[in-house]
């Protein structure tokens, strides 16, 4: 609650007349009573008197709110509240709307059927408003008497059909005119050539008040420095925008998030050219000749420097680089990325983070890495907020603890549904002792016995749309690989083609060669069909023991060990999905191996397409074969 009765009204539009009077250039025709205004430098008229403001509240038939109030008794009126209102009225002029504007038929004709309560009373604000704009560039200003607070201030109003959004709400007269200010200032920071600058008491306050945010923000105290860039950002203050803009990225905001210029500067395009890019990219949408309008200023090299990281982000090659100890650990967490170890990387990026120096002195944090295809991944608003409060650039701060870890660890997430409900039938490999990138050579044969570049999923299966034969025989699986846990290597496929149990051949033995090899294979809750499981692990190439658990019945050989026997998991009116989670912890816990969640889901990994896990057909056995092209 503000007691805006205290506020001291003369000193404000004493200083806010004196800045417009200040900001005119000279030479420039004006009106007789602006004229009059600068050289009074006031914008304002006589005060009212308290029987002036009674008459008036007498002929509206309604006390006005206390901010209104005091406002008039310092001036019966206003000039160019803001750069739109030429004219805000005083006792005499100030009036009820009534809708004299015709907006309340415009208004409730956007209300469909299911319109509430709270909807058609605004709506109806063109009808009980009380209007204050008197003269304007189509911008209406109504004081709202069933909008009121506690201490029985009305909300204000705003509209302007050119601006082509809804009413905006201000608490009160006092805020509105704040509000006002605010917008003065920041118009009359955007010069034309020729044109006097635009400095006074307030912008120095302000342009000192961004310095020591950013200098705030290198020490981790970001919350407290985007507070302090966004008020100045509402004045227009140079530096404020581009500022919190990077504070804004990192939390993982990127709506009208630009960065203010500073992209095409040569000193940080290194930094923040690739993350607007990266973003323009996301929205498949957009016309690519869209992209020059954040580009405004900037050179023909670092415009064709923008187009070439497109082209690199799109095709998942663009690459972050980054000098000195920050970017030596840049590429140390890029090689853990790369198979998986989300969590490991992004611990290794913050330890580096107190190294990192700025390119220059509105640089505040390391930002060109979420457009990297293995890095960006790394990135979510709590990790953000962790890197925001790292002290860094050479500034002293308090380190924060670190961020939780994103991976669970183990195997039993795979039995959690995933947000699209996509994730219910699944297959693995494990192969201890070996490299992520040996396991072609042991799965799959000729020119498939090679990793791809690092992609997601959806971009891996996106890339096979070229395929020209499929067999009904055939079962060659399309899997991401990376390393699952100390000791092991792993190879996943999250959406395996149809169990065939019949035919169905494990490729345990073929990947344990001279080692220990392990194949899960899940559809406990698959859409269709029964639900099937089927575990085998071999050892230096040949089959130890399997089980397979379909049709409700479970197949079994080899000597299983006690914790992974299916009949403590199959033979009742079990719940399938809470089977599942406890097989996979019990594989989990027998192996010592896992799966990182966030590289499978959200990260890129190399890809590579297996033989088949299929037998070929027996003779008499029917299949199908489809060319297309």
């Amino acid at each position: 609650m503000t007691d805006t009765t205290a506020f001291d009204w003369r000193s404000f539009l004493l200083k806010w007349s004196g800045e417009w009077a200040d900001s005119l250039p000279d030479g420039e025709t004006r009106s007789e009573d602006d004229e009059a205004a600068r050289r009074a430098r006031w914008l304002g008229f006589p005060p009212a008197s308290e029987e002036r403001i009674a008459g008036m509240e007498e002929r509206l038939g309604r006390r006005m709110p206390p901010s209104y109030r005091e406002f008039l008794k310092v001036s019966d009126g206003w000039r160019h509240a803001g750069g739109f209102v030429w004219l805000l009225a005083g006792t005499g002029d100030a009036r009820w709307h009534n809708d004299a504007s015709g907006l309340a038929v415009t208004f409730e004709g956007y209300l469909d059927e299911n319109a509430g309560p709270e909807e058609r009373r605004e709506a109806d604000l063109w009808r009980r408003g009380l209007q204050l704009d008197v003269e304007s560039d189509i911008t209406h200003v109504l004081m709202d008497p069933d909008d009121v607070d506690e201490d029985g201030e009305w909300a204000v109003y705003t509209w302007a059909s050119w601006l082509a959004e809804p009413p905006k709400r201000h608490a009160n007269f006092l805020e509105f005119m704040r509000a006002m200010h605010r917008q003065f200032h920041s118009l009359g920071a955007r010069r034309r050539d020729g044109e006097p600058e635009f400095a006074n008491d307030t912008t120095r306050d302000l342009d000192a008040q961004v310095e020591e945010a950013r200098l705030e923000a290198l020490r981790g105290g970001w919350e407290r420095a985007a507070k302090a860039l966004d008020e100045a950002k509402e004045y227009g203050r140079p530096r404020a925008a581009g500022l919190g803009d990077q504070i804004r990225r990192l939390l993982g905001q990127t709506y009208m998030v630009y960065f203010d210029g500073l992209a095409t500067d040569p000193r940080y395009a290194p930094e923040l050219l690739p993350p607007l890019v990266a973003e323009h990219a996301a929205h498949r949408y957009r016309d690519d000749s869209t992209l020059t309008f954040h580009l405004r200023g900037a050179d023909d090299d670092l415009v064709s420097l923008a187009y070439a990281i497109l082209e690199e982000v799109r095709r998942g090659t663009y690459r972050y680089t980054a000098a000195g100890p920050f970017g030596e650990a840049v590429e140390r967490a890029r090689e853990l990325a790369l198979w998986g170890d989300t969590d490991g990387a992004w611990r290794t990026l913050m330890s580096a983070v107190p190294l990192w120096e700025p390119l220059g002195p509105d640089h505040l944090a390391p930002l060109g890495w979420v457009a990297d295809p293995l890095l960006g991944p790394l990135l979510t608003p709590e990790r953000g907020r962790e890197l925001l409060s790292t002290p860094r650039g050479g500034q002293p701060g308090e380190a924060p603890g670190p961020a939780a870890g994103l991976d669970p660890g183990g195997l039993a997430w795979l039995a959690e549904p995933d947000p699209g409900g996509n994730r219910t039938s699944y297959r693995f490999v494990l192969v201890e002792g070996v490299e992520p990138e040996e396991l072609p050579g042991r799965l799959a044969d000729g020119d498939d016995a090679v990793l791809s570049r690092p992609m997601t999923l959806w971009e891996a299966r996106h890339a096979l749309r070229d395929k020209r034969e499929f067999s009904s025989y055939d079962d060659r699986a399309l899997m991401a690989v990376g390393r699952a846990g100390a000791g092991w290597s792993f190879a996943f496929d999250g959406e395996p083609a149809p169990f065939g149990r019949q035919r169905f051949v494990s490729p345990a033995a073929a990947a344990g060669a001279g080692t220990r090899a392990v194949v899960v294979w899940s559809g406990l809750r698959a859409w269709y069909g029964e639900p099937f499981f089927h575990l085998s692990v071999a050892r230096d190439g040949a089959e130890q023991y399997a089980f397979t658990y379909a049709d409700g019945e479970v197949e079994q050989s080899g000597e299983i060990p006690r914790a992974l026997d299916p009949k403590r998991f199959f033979g009742g009116q079990e719940d399938v999905a809470e089977v599942e989670r406890s097989l996979l912890e019990a594989v989990a816990e027998e192996f010592g191996a896992s799966l990182p969640r966030q590289a499978l889901v959200t990260g890129r990994l190399h890809t590579f397409t297996t033989r088949s896990w299929t037998r070929p057909p027996r003779d008499g056995e029917t299949y199908a074969v489809v060319e297309i092209g």
